[in-house]
């Protein structure tokens, strides 16, 4: 049976004890969900009775002790969900169920951090920076660079190869692959909370607004009014889309950046894990004082229509 973009196939529980008046009975049920396609969060419903404590396992190779769990699936697959029910005499049965994740058609990353996991979406609009970044993850370019800079209320930056095992005081954010790529401005892709954006130079040296060929920034940005994306429109000589103010005046972000960055993405599961990020103690170069590192690997890749390519 089809649910919303996931596959769910008959449970069998087997149960590993005898019969006993006191023996656990497990059985569970996923919940509806609103995402057809992966990442997606899913809540498991327990019916289990005379059980005092569970083990989960997800078949991606995380597990639980809740009750009730949520997960977040970020890529697409068939996975095994069994449930262990124990009771206090350790008596315990086991359900199963197979669960089948439908992969999205698009460009997707899974930015790993201290403080816990992203998911990124790369825009098509965007294809010179959107290539060159799942190149650079695909190669694992960004694991084990630091965020270097990082600045409260306005965004989390990292990218820089120097900052692969730095010193704590080592000056950072000249680095990069020896490269540039050129500006990839789109009106409606627009620095709100959670956009990813490439870093630059300044304009006088680079008047031609070329992005880094690796350091990127995440927004984490501020509350905006309809005066200050006014006072950006008037700046900046054009008009914000209907949809873009709407996101803007819902999550805010730094509007003041619009076509001056390249925007080539955006946080779609993790905000949270920005804030956190945003909220560490810094020194007086914005670096982190206890280093914040990062992972990345494609979760799915679609490199043209109608073809989709797992990737490890």
């Amino acid at each position: 049976m089809k649910r919303d973009g996931i596959y769910l196939c008959v449970m069998v529980a087997v149960l590993l004890v005898l019969a006993s008046c006191g023996r656990p009975m497990d059985s569970f049920s996923v919940a509806d969900t609103e995402d057809e396609y992966a990442p997606t969060t899913i809540k498991f419903e327990n019916s289990s009775t005379k059980a005092t404590y569970y083990e989960w396992d997800f078949g991606d190779g995380t597990v639980s002790q809740a009750s009730n769990p949520e997960h977040l699936f970020a890529e697409a697959g068939n996975y095994l969900i069994t449930l262990k029910a124990f009771n206090d005499n350790k008596e315990v049965s086991e359900a199963y169920q197979r669960l089948e994740v439908i992969g999205p058609d698009k460009c997707l990353v899974e930015l790993e951090t201290d403080f816990g996991k992203m998911i990124i979406e790369l825009f098509d609009a965007t294809p010179l920076h959107r290539d060159n970044f799942m190149k650079l993850a695909e190669e694992g370019f960004y694991d084990d660079l630091l965020f270097h800079r990082v600045i409260k209320g306005f965004m989390i930056q990292g990218g820089d190869p120097k900052s692969r095992s730095a010193q704590p005081n080592a000056p950072l954010g000249s680095g990069g692959p020896g490269y540039t790529i050129p500006a990839e401005f789109v009106d409606t892709l627009v620095h709100v909370k959670g956009a990813l954006a490439a870093a630059r130079t300044g304009d006088s040296v680079n008047p031609e607004r070329r992005s880094s060929g690796s350091q990127f920034y995440i927004v984490d940005g501020r509350q905006v009014s309809e005066q200050i994306l006014s006072s950006v429109e008037g700046r900046n000589n054009f008009r914000y889309a209907t949809s873009s103010k709407n996101v803007y005046l819902k999550v805010g972000g730094t509007p003041m950046l619009d076509q001056n960055y390249t925007v080539f993405g955006r946080v779609i599961q993790g905000l949270g894990v920005i804030d956190q990020i945003a909220a560490s103690r810094t020194n007086p170069r914005d670096r982190p004082v206890n280093d914040v590192k990062m992972k990345m690997r494609i979760v799915r890749y679609v490199p043209g229509k109608g073809a989709i390519q797992q990737k490890p």
